[in-house]
């Protein structure tokens, strides 16, 4: 099994990823060069912002696919590519989760969701708690928020309200400043990560996630490659939502 990114944002033109069809095909063919063979879109839903919704999605995603069909026929390999979204977590998201209609992993039962970088909402604890009981919280790139940063107390709490953590490998090599690079460090130490991604939006980026995997392999070895890029990639796409 290769490997699988379950954080990445080729669908052209509806948030900061891949601005073009031609974009997102680069993005993908570079993640497959890489090592990867599963890729998750997962664009951002963002009120105000990026008002992603699934009609949205699937528009983009037809334009990303007539594109991908061209490349196929030239005789490109291309990585699989799976649909999901990346929530800001607030009122919108969970009115969306109830209606269900949130960008949740194949299958329902995980949602990738994000905080503000400066702030986690007061009670989020609760929030999540409740959240785990039918879909699984998977928390982007939690070494990037301040609270964490300054903290391994919030993220116990984070974890043990049944939130699985997701790693940008490209804070591994500094992508995001000296701190979430301290912190995704401490954390991968720790041995808190369910799974690992890219969270790449371009093609230039790619160079860096190569240089974010080859600090975990130094870090931790190539059981822990293995772990964070396929095994806890699987076990979160194969969970089962428990309404």
């Amino acid at each position: 099994m290769g490997w699988i990114d379950l954080h990445c944002h080729p669908l052209p033109g509806i948030d900061d990823g891949a601005r073009t069809a031609e974009d997102g095909a680069a993005l993908l063919a570079g993640l497959h060069g890489l090592g990867f063979e599963t890729v998750v879109a997962t664009p951002h839903v963002r009120s105000g912002v990026w008002d992603n919704r699934l009609e949205s999605r699937a528009a983009a995603h037809a334009l990303l696919e007539a594109m991908l069909a061209e490349a196929r026929r030239r005789g490109e390999t291309l990585p699989a590519l799976l649909l999901a979204g990346e929530h800001m977590f607030d009122d919108v998201f969970h009115d969306l989760l109830r209606k269900g209609e949130a960008l949740t992993y194949p299958g329902g039962g995980a949602a990738l969701v994000e905080f503000a970088y400066d702030s986690i909402p007061m009670r989020v604890e609760l929030q999540l708690w409740r959240m785990a009981k039918t879909v699984r919280p998977v928390l982007a790139h939690p070494e990037r928020y301040t609270p964490v940063q300054q903290s391994d107390d919030k993220l116990d709490e984070l974890v043990g309200a049944g939130a699985w953590l997701l790693l940008d490998l490209m804070s591994l090599v500094g992508a995001y400043g000296r701190r979430a690079q301290a912190a995704a460090e401490r954390i991968l130490a720790a041995g808190k990560y369910t799974a690992a991604c890219s969270d790449a939006h371009k093609a230039s980026d790619v160079p860096v996630v190569a240089q974010g995997i080859a600090a975990l392999r130094a870090a931790k070895g190539e059981a822990e490659v293995r772990r964070l890029l396929i095994d806890g990639p699987a076990k979160i796409l194969a969970a089962a939502g428990r309404a």
